[in-house]
């Protein structure tokens, strides 16, 4: 009790935030690990993967929580920065922290791209140097060793963030070369926001314990993190499922068999020519040896399967999906549009905004009132946001000022 009555009330506060942030982690890691639903977007399937590393990081943050806790609980000397600085526990703590929070994170955020399985023990490896390290000051504190391990674990969020920078773009293309719809599959935010907080838990764990308005900052952010890390890891949906786009592509080649040709303007087919693509080109099959592709066959097959069936208004209509309606393989359609000199992200989704403008002009040439949103989806996109980006992007206006001005 003599040492509680000498705790100031900031520091008491403190403990209370302390204890939520350990609350929600713990929360949101029996919720991943052990509810096979998805109670925050309930229609999206996410990543099972992604799940289970995100559950372990709120598991060892959790963990993190709790040692903190005991340490503090039972070193009588804890508001003391000199005598922590020679506490072998203290370094224990966190090296722990170091090793466990900040891998799997890195391996959540990996995860989160799913152009290709990226490998995670790189990040494993890496973390060793800072074990050995920590190791050594334990048994002999030395200033410089601990300057060393600040230098290194900086020189880490560094390389990672760069790396994290390529391999979003990367991914950034994937998306569009594959998908129409990317509606909750961009990660651009999400990963800025969570390497901001990761640059946040390095700082944690090397400002002085003293500063209590930086600790309250430092918590803060962790709930920050951690409800943005869920919510993030619900609402990105499964890519690349066969099974899943099987079963799509049957649906497709039913409404292809039930609905059949319908009119279309020669204008719906909006792909731009490129200088070469008259007659016959070549393009690489998977393995990189060339085969000539009838590029005139293709586009005409693109034209039956996809354009005069109407196949884009199907809002999850992928790459995979096109490819087998037309009948080819996907690496050469992807190779076609990319030949084009655009996407099939573009492809689809000028084929969508043609279809809303000739129904915007077709109901209002009927004296009708033109439902927008409701047109926008019934072009084929999952969201009025979506169509509104896109048609930004097409015709380089909005929608509202393309319907001011007379369409």
């Amino acid at each position: 009790m003599e040492l509680f009555g000498q705790i100031p009330i900031q520091l008491i506060l403190f403990f209370i935030l302390y204890g939520v942030t350990g609350v929600v982690p713990l929360l949101a890691a029996l919720y991943l690990w052990f509810y096979r639903g998805n109670a925050i977007a309930p229609g999206v399937t996410p990543p099972v993967r992604l799940r289970r590393w995100a559950a372990s990081f709120f598991s060892v943050a959790v963990l993190g929580h709790a040692w903190w806790l005991l340490f503090c609980i039972f070193y009588s000397d804890v508001l003391s920065m000199d005598n922590l600085f020679h506490s072998a526990g203290y370094w224990a703590i966190i090296i722990l922290d170091f090793a466990t929070q900040l891998t799997t994170l890195a391996g959540t955020l990996l995860s989160m791209l799913q152009d290709r399985r990226r490998p995670v023990w790189p990040v494993f490896v890496a973390m060793l140097p800072i074990v050995a390290l920590g190791g050594v000051f334990m048994v002999s504190p030395d200033m410089r060793l601990h300057q060393i391990g600040v230098a290194y674990i900086v020189l880490l969020y560094v390389l990672f963030a760069v790396y994290m920078v390529f391999a979003v773009r990367r991914y950034g293309r994937w998306l569009n070369d594959n998908y129409a719809d990317l509606e909750n599959k961009k990660v651009w935010l999400s990963q800025v926001v969570t390497l901001a907080c990761l640059l946040l838990f390095i700082l944690y764990t090397l400002i002085d314990i003293n500063t209590i308005v930086l600790m309250y900052l430092m918590h803060f952010t962790e709930l920050v993190l951690f409800v943005l890390l869920l919510w993030r890891v619900e609402t990105l949906p499964q890519l690349e499922d066969l099974a899943e786009e099987e079963v799509s592509a049957e649906r497709v080649k039913e409404r292809q068999a039930g609905d059949g040709p319908s009119e279309i303007s020669a204008e719906a087919v909006d792909v731009p020519k490129s200088a070469d693509t008259s007659g016959v080109s070549s393009l690489e099959q998977p393995s990189g040896n060339p085969i000539n592709i009838d590029v005139d066959q293709m586009e005409q097959l693109l034209k039956e399967h996809c354009v005069a069936a109407q196949l884009y208004l199907e809002t999850e209509l992928t790459l995979q999906m096109l490819a087998q309606a037309v009948g080819t393989n996907r690496s050469y359609l992807s190779q076609y549009f990319s030949r084009q000199g655009i996407t099939y992200n573009t492809y689809i989704n000028n084929l969508r905004i043609n279809h809303f403008i000739s129904r915007c002009r077709e109901l209002a040439a009927a004296g009708q009132d033109v439902p927008i949103q409701q047109l926008a989806l019934e072009s084929g996109f999952g969201s009025y946001r979506t169509f509104s980006r896109a048609f930004l992007l097409r015709t380089g206006q909005s929608v509202t000022a393309w319907i001011n001005g007379g369409g």
